[in-house]
């Protein structure tokens, strides 16, 4: 298919919670910059439900009738897969944006950065989102001075979070899931795109259930030589997700707050959030019209914002660091 539609044609593999969220983001903007050409997904009970919420989007055959649909592809099946649906892809010329992590195997995964090229990006939605702008306007305007460190926390209640109850055969087990891969892997990210190169890491990881992702992390790491604290818990809190990310300095602190929330430290040592700032609810379908836009921007060979496969390469390789403590 054409990239020079007036809409892009992006296919989608996977019906699961991703594809669907951004069908949904898709088709619920009349201005969208892109069209869905095709989804598949090898459960027919996902493609089922697909149709019954949306019945005007082509479903096909297999992955390969989605390929040959669309200019771009969005890949967003479980990590084992992702290698294999994207070097199909882009050996019939199309574009390629992916969920990450690229593969679950790092020697595989160098691989396919190394012959991949620019024709395809990993979806990290911090390389989208309004309130990383915000910050990144804060520490441009001196808001932070010198850096000194960075603390990124998650807790969990529990581990899949509710809402992924259907995916948690893959999401709680060790070779794919767990919440470093899932969660973290998003904080790194912003930590190396906004700091640096991702060094050093050292600190313990449990995994107490057999064949069970991790329950808990204690890391310590370097992002751009700037020191960074990192922890991680399951079962301790009330609530589904929470995080922070909180980067300080001799002039002040500002910090991430549950994905979406820029704030600021106060005087009175409390952080304050920028007036305009949502919850992500409602902030996710700006983020995702915004990487979108991106993606646009990437299968016409423009310059975009969104994480390139050598940046979630860098990640993962991180992650998988943390996870071989």
């Amino acid at each position: 298919m054409p990239a020079t539609d007036a809409t892009l044609a992006l296919g989608i593999i996977g019906a699961g919670i991703m594809g669907e969220r951004l069908l949904g983001a898709i088709n619920g903007a009349p201005d969208s910059p892109v069209r869905v050409s095709a989804i598949w997904d090898p459960a027919p009970e996902a493609l089922a439900r697909i149709g019954a919420a949306f019945p005007a989007v082509p479903r096909v055959a297999d992955a390969g009738a989605v390929v040959a649909a669309s200019a771009c592809v969005y890949v967003a099946s479980p990590p084992a897969s992702h290698l294999g649906y994207a070097r199909a892809a882009l050996a019939e010329g199309r574009s390629v944006f992916c969920e990450k992590p690229l593969a679950i195997d790092l020697a595989e995964a160098r691989h396919f950065v190394a012959q991949a090229g620019a024709a395809g990006a990993v979806n990290f939605p911090f390389a989208s989102s309004p309130g990383v702008a915000t910050l990144e306007r804060w520490i441009a305007e001196g808001a932070v001075g010198t850096m000194r460190r960075l603390t990124i926390a998650v807790e969990f209640a529990r581990w899949p979070r509710p809402w992924q109850a259907d995916a948690a055969r893959w999401l709680d087990a060790r070779a794919e899931g767990g919440f470093t891969r899932e969660v973290v892997s998003h904080f790194l990210f912003l930590a190396r795109r906004l700091l640096g190169p991702l060094e050093g890491i050292a600190g313990r990881i449990d995994f107490p259930v057999s064949g069970r992702s991790e329950r808990a992390i204690a890391v310590t790491l370097k992002a751009g030589g700037i020191p960074v604290t990192l922890t991680g818990r399951v079962g301790d809190t009330d609530a589904d997700d929470h995080n922070t990310w909180t980067l300080a300095g001799e002039a002040g602190a500002v910090r991430l707050r549950d994905w979406a929330i820029a704030e600021r430290l106060g005087s009175d040592g409390r952080f304050e959030p920028e007036p305009d700032a949502i919850p992500n609810e409602r902030l996710r379908p700006i983020t995702l019209r915004r990487q979108l836009e991106g993606v646009v921007r990437m299968a016409r060979g423009e310059p975009h914002r969104l994480a390139t496969f050598a940046e979630a390469l860098a990640v993962q390789e991180a992650v998988e660091t943390i996870l071989a403590l």
